[in-house]
């Protein structure tokens, strides 16, 4: 039975999934384990080195150096020490990717569509990535600063198991979870991969089975269906839209977390069902924004004063959060709706919760 062909997202990665990105994640697993195993001491520079082969060999040398130069300038900017300053040069490197010329020069670096979106979406991933080390550099004290050298920058924005899709971690997590050594366990670590493989198929084999008999995608890509269709219907197509979205993520995610765990690292969680969210604020931290929830929430959202702040700051701190991930999406006019309507959603609920955690309505009540 023919799949449906119209959710791009998973049909680009599972192509490039069985074609490269598999083995390579393989290859990183190797190295991984058998550095674990040789040279604990010397991992972090293992898999950089690996990570830097690997983008060499999927992206070619202009793209490998398109990277190195963004994660360059990024450390460059953060030795003024000034958060403001680091924002503009990570908006402006991110901006790069929208002008037209930049866009046909590097479409002519490569012979399909498929590999110049690869490079496309590793920039965009791994200017997250560049930010989160520079804001970090900027906020710790002199003393700390030989921690956040660019050898080690380059160890985090190199790290191939996250290095093309995310998911993010933030450069103080990933660094003191990279220097750790701890004892390792050929048996233990052979248990959590073959436990989490059998994990991950099975995920795979849900969102295949989904994709190739409900046809989501494809009824929301025609108006005629959908006008004809009840309210019910339209609320059911939506919920097997999201629910296709958790499944989607359980493996997109899933691999990589996989291999963070092998590499003695913590994955940041995977998304929670969505058949157990009863609230709109969390349905977007834990489901709909996991790429960059952690991201915002740390470098946007409380540094702006986020919940603790008055009414206002708080109304800002959400706004500027949705506002990056609309802009970090691409920036489109149909994103900018998203973002708004979900800033509504969110501030109504907290709006909401706050009336009713009143006294007086609590009395009421």
């Amino acid at each position: 039975m023919p799949q449906d062909p119209m959710d791009f997202e998973w049909s680009y990665w599972i192509e490039w999934g069985r074609e490269r990105i598999l083995w390579l994640l393989a290859g990183h697993l190797l190295v991984s384990q058998m550095s674990r195993l040789l040279v604990e001491k010397y991992k972090p520079w293992c898999l950089m080195v690996y990570g830097m082969a690997a983008c060499w060999l999927l992206l070619g040398i202009k793209g490998f150096a398109v990277i190195l130069l963004h994660a360059a300038i990024s450390f460059a900017v953060a030795q003024f020490q000034l958060s403001l300053l680091t924002w503009l040069c990570s908006l402006i490197l991110l901006s790069t990717l929208r002008i037209p010329a930049m866009e046909e020069t590097k479409r002519k670096w490569y012979d399909t569509e498929n590999e110049y979106y690869l490079l496309l979406f590793t920039v965009s991933v791994r200017c997250l990535f560049c930010t989160s080390f520079s804001l970090e550099y900027c906020w710790h004290a002199p003393a700390q600063k030989s921690s956040h050298s660019f050898p080690w920058m380059l160890a985090y924005v190199f790290y191939y198991p996250t290095f093309h899709n995310g998911p993010l971690m933030n450069f103080d997590e990933f660094s003191k979870q990279m220097r750790r050594q701890e004892a390792f366990s050929v048996k233990t670590n052979l248990s959590i991969l073959i436990v989490g493989i059998i994990r991950i198929f099975f995920w795979w084999c849900l969102a295949e089975l989904m994709i190739h008999l409900m046809y989501i995608h494809a009824l929301y890509s025609s108006a005629l269906p959908l006008e004809s269709a009840s309210y019910w219907a339209l609320g059911g197509l939506a919920l097997a839209q999201v629910l296709f979205f958790y499944v989607k993520y359980l493996v997109l995610y899933g691999v990589p977390g996989l291999l963070l765990q092998m590499d003695g690292l913590k994955p940041p969680a995977l998304p929670c069902c969505v058949s157990l969210m009863h609230s709109f604020t969390k349905m977007w931290r834990l489901v709909i924004a996991l790429l960059i929830c952690h991201f915002t929430c740390r470098y946007i959202y409380v540094p702006m004063g986020g919940s603790q702040s008055s009414l206002l700051g708080t109304l800002l701190s959400t706004a500027l959060t949705f506002a990056f991930v609309s802009y970090w999406h691409g920036g489109q006019s149909y994103l900018w709706y998203w973002g708004a309507l979900n800033w509504l959603g969110v501030t109504v609920e907290n709006g909401t919760k706050r009336i009713l955690s009143n006294s007086l309505i609590q009395d009421l009540i």
